[in-house]
Protein backbone atom coordinates (compact mmCIF):
# COMPACT_ATOMS: atom_id res chain seq x y z
CA UNK A 1 0.00 0.00 0.00
CA UNK A 2 1.58 3.60 -0.73
CA UNK A 3 4.10 2.84 -3.32
CA UNK A 4 4.08 3.77 -7.02
CA UNK A 5 4.73 0.68 -9.07
CA UNK A 6 5.96 1.16 -12.66
CA UNK A 7 2.79 0.79 -14.39
CA UNK A 8 1.76 4.27 -12.42
CA UNK A 9 5.27 5.82 -13.51
CA UNK A 10 4.26 4.74 -17.14
CA UNK A 11 0.75 5.86 -16.98
CA UNK A 12 2.37 9.30 -15.92
CA UNK A 13 5.15 9.08 -18.28
CA UNK A 14 2.61 8.57 -20.97
CA UNK A 15 0.20 11.57 -20.13
CA UNK A 16 3.21 14.05 -19.89
CA UNK A 17 4.50 13.23 -23.54
CA UNK A 18 0.93 13.71 -24.82
CA UNK A 19 0.92 16.64 -23.31
CA UNK A 20 3.73 18.47 -23.94
CA UNK A 21 5.05 16.44 -26.82
CA UNK A 22 8.41 15.24 -27.33
CA UNK A 23 10.09 17.90 -29.24
CA UNK A 24 9.08 20.62 -26.00
CA UNK A 25 10.32 17.91 -23.75
CA UNK A 26 13.37 16.95 -25.39
CA UNK A 27 14.34 20.78 -26.03
CA UNK A 28 13.55 21.28 -21.94
CA UNK A 29 15.69 18.05 -21.60
CA UNK A 30 18.63 19.55 -22.87
CA UNK A 31 18.12 23.24 -21.60
CA UNK A 32 18.16 21.49 -18.01
CA UNK A 33 21.27 19.50 -18.69
CA UNK A 34 23.15 23.19 -19.88
CA UNK A 35 21.89 24.36 -17.05
CA UNK A 36 23.56 22.03 -14.41
CA UNK A 37 26.68 21.73 -16.48
CA UNK A 38 27.21 25.74 -16.34
CA UNK A 39 26.66 25.16 -12.34
CA UNK A 40 28.42 22.30 -12.21
CA UNK A 41 31.76 24.46 -13.89
CA UNK A 42 30.83 27.38 -12.08
CA UNK A 43 31.53 25.59 -8.37
CA UNK A 44 34.24 23.78 -10.03
CA UNK A 45 36.41 27.39 -10.51
CA UNK A 46 35.17 28.83 -7.46
CA UNK A 47 36.80 25.75 -5.79
CA UNK A 48 40.28 26.52 -7.69
CA UNK A 49 40.70 29.81 -6.72
CA UNK A 50 42.43 30.16 -3.59
CA UNK A 51 40.79 32.80 -1.19
CA UNK A 52 41.06 36.43 -1.51
CA UNK A 53 43.57 38.08 0.64
CA UNK A 54 41.61 41.07 2.20
CA UNK A 55 43.48 44.43 1.94
CA UNK A 56 43.28 47.87 3.89
CA UNK A 57 45.54 49.71 1.69
CA UNK A 58 48.52 49.35 4.12
CA UNK A 59 51.81 47.88 1.65
CA UNK A 60 54.24 47.37 4.40
CA UNK A 61 56.15 50.45 3.48
CA UNK A 62 57.79 52.35 6.69
CA UNK A 63 57.85 56.49 6.18
CA UNK A 64 59.82 58.56 8.25
CA UNK A 65 57.85 60.83 9.84
CA UNK A 66 60.34 63.24 11.18
CA UNK A 67 61.19 66.62 8.60
CA UNK A 68 64.29 68.60 8.81
CA UNK A 69 64.18 72.03 9.37
CA UNK A 70 64.59 74.36 6.26
CA UNK A 71 65.85 78.20 6.84
CA UNK A 72 64.88 79.95 4.13
CA UNK A 73 66.40 83.96 3.44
Amino acid sequence: MGGIGIWQLLIILLIVVMLFGTKRLKNLGSDLGGALKGFKSAIKEDDEEPPAEQSDGVTGETVDSTAEKVETK
